[in-house]
């Protein structure tokens, strides 16, 4: 399962298979949560992402860096979008003494933050997040609503350049706790999800762009990501959709068509990004979701020294960007003859490379 360009390079995505798609959805298993990148290696990097969506109007997003996918420093960050729109970001570096972390399971501290898992429940476990950086923090709980799911067996391997892995523990939560914004606690409920990357190389060298993003209605839960490989890998689109009805997983696949349209131009990104996309399974299974509003817009230069920066802007012609869009979404599927039509609102994100 991959492609191959002047019989060199190849991508292999980790199918179960038959195709592109996981006919037999993976167990997950507590290890698959641990740390796996060699930390003496250079060139590598891991993090793990949890974010909140609560009731009271706040989102939260916090992030454990074992090693910072642009900048390769140990630490965490936090980020903070209140209810009136403002946007509250710190990165906190440490030395790498300061981490602690386990080959087995999601057992991590970076300084005095941590996460911590409980497995009492196999299918459903517990996550305990803590964050506390001077006037921010989040000390939140997330109870497993779907099942942890990696598309195949969790990574893409990139010929010999390197691997990319992506697993996804809690793909949704129910989340209660606290966060802290300028000093003041405020106890939140809401809901949730976690994800965990590594890669071994700079994704610079093979990608274009990506899109990520999941959907939550009252019945169905979907991930997705679609990611667009540039001339190196023969042009080569990796595409990832899972779908759960309730609590069980009944799609993990890469078989699918994925439509751009409506493309606008962005003055702060200075790049161009769809105002409509589409997921076409079949006939009578497609999902729409069409932006309303971009919440956040940041130019990912801005993470370079100014060297680094004008290289990457004025002689390779990078101009890497971010999005994190609010969107109308539209689901029509079909599944064991049961029709399932659905509307609502979705957060998802895209990554322009070039």
């Amino acid at each position: 399962m991959g492609k191959m360009k002047n019989n060199k390079l190849k991508i292999i995505e980790a199918w179960s298979g038959p195709g592109r798609k996981d006919e037999h959805i993976t167990k997950f298993k507590p290890e698959y949560d641990a740390i796996h990148i060699d930390m003496k290696k250079r060139g590598n990097s891991e993090w793990w992402y949890f974010d909140a969506h609560l009731e009271d109007g706040y989102t939260v997003v916090g992030f454990f860096c074992a090693k910072h996918q642009r900048t390769g420093k140990t630490g965490v960050e936090i980020t903070i979008y209140t209810p009136e729109g403002a946007k509250i970001q710190n990165f906190y570096k440490y030395r790498r003494s300061d981490l602690k972390v386990s080959h087995e399971l999601a057992d991590l501290q970076i300084n005095n933050n941590y996460i911590k898992v409980d497995y009492s429940n196999e299918k459903f476990p517990v996550y305990e997040v803590f964050l506390d950086e001077g006037k921010f923090g989040l000390h939140l709980k997330y109870t497993a609503q779907v099942p942890g799911w990696m598309p195949g067996r969790g990574y893409v391997q990139f010929s010999e350049i390197g691997e990319f892995g992506w697993v996804v523990p809690l793909p949704r939560a129910k989340v209660e706790g606290t966060i802290k914004v300028y000093n003041r606690i405020i106890p939140v409920k809401g809901f949730g999800y976690h994800d965990h990357n590594w890669i071994s190389f700079n994704a610079i060298k093979v990608v274009k762009y990506w899109h990520w993003g999941r959907i939550y209605s009252e019945n169905l839960t979907i991930i997705y990501a679609y990611i667009s490989c540039n001339e190196k890998m023969d042009n080569y689109n990796i595409k990832v959709f899972m779908l759960a009805k309730n609590d069980e997983i009944i799609l993990s696949t890469g078989e699918f068509d994925f439509l751009e349209n409506s493309f606008q131009y962005n003055e702060k990104i200075k790049n161009n990004y769809p105002k409509s996309l589409k997921f076409i399974l079949s006939e009578q299974n497609e999902i729409t979701l069409n932006v309303e509003k971009i919440i956040d817009a940041e130019l990912l230069l801005s993470d370079f020294n100014p060297i680094l920066r004008f290289l990457a802007n004025k002689v390779l012609k990078l101009n890497p960007g971010y999005f994190r869009f609010n969107s109308k979404f539209e689901i029509n599927f079909t599944h064991n003859g049961k029709k399932y039509k659905d509307e609502g609102t979705a957060l998802h994100e895209m990554v322009i490379v070039k």
